[in-house]
């Protein structure tokens, strides 16, 4: 059992601190995982909020399949998935299918990526279709093998490889149009 795991169980005996710790350990990379699937970094933090209200008030049961944090990132998928439907049904214009305004929200000073380097390459991911980034993020920015991302974005662990294979073409292009890459 992995320590979010083991956390987890001790908050559903009733130990609050246990999900404050956990919210502590995973608010970060959940945040930049779920900005990836909508392209907005706000509501990737109100997703992220989202998320762990969802363990705090309907404590879903953990079937130890995968890892907690596999299975804690499938549920922020589902949270996001969920508003995006939401949104739609409201008539509502998400960011994705308005990339230049996806692009005036974008700030980079305010995120994770310090570095000119990691700044460009963000940048340029962030062009990339939302499946490509969804991909590339689990395997790079959160350390998940084929088989994890496979279950969080619920395809085959083939289905990744492929996914993957294009989603780094399409990243080497992007950078190098933007002349990173020779």
């Amino acid at each position: 059992m992995d320590h979010g795991a083991g956390r987890y169980n001790c908050f559903l005996n009733g130990d609050n601190d246990a999900l404050v710790e956990i919210i502590r350990d995973y608010k970060d990379g959940l945040t930049y995982f779920l900005s990836g699937f909508v392209g907005d970094l706000s509501l990737a933090e109100e997703l992220m909020e989202d998320t762990f209200v969802r363990l705090y008030v309907k404590k879903p049961r953990f079937s130890e399949k995968s890892s907690f944090k596999t299975w804690l990132y499938a549920i922020g998928r589902n949270v996001a998935r969920e508003r995006i439907r939401k949104e739609k049904r409201q008539k509502t214009v998400s960011l994705e299918a308005q990339p230049e305004l996806a692009a005036q929200t974008w700030d980079p000073e305010q995120s994770y990526f310090q570095s000119e380097a990691r700044v460009q390459l963000y940048a340029a991911m962030h062009r990339l279709k939302p499946e490509y980034r969804q991909v590339l993020w689990l395997q790079y920015f959160e350390d998940l093998r084929d088989k994890e991302i496979a279950q969080i974005m619920k395809k085959s662990p083939n289905n990744v490889s492929v996914l993957l294979h294009r989603a780094k073409k399409a990243l080497k292009e992007e950078l190098s149009k933007e002349g990173v890459l020779e």
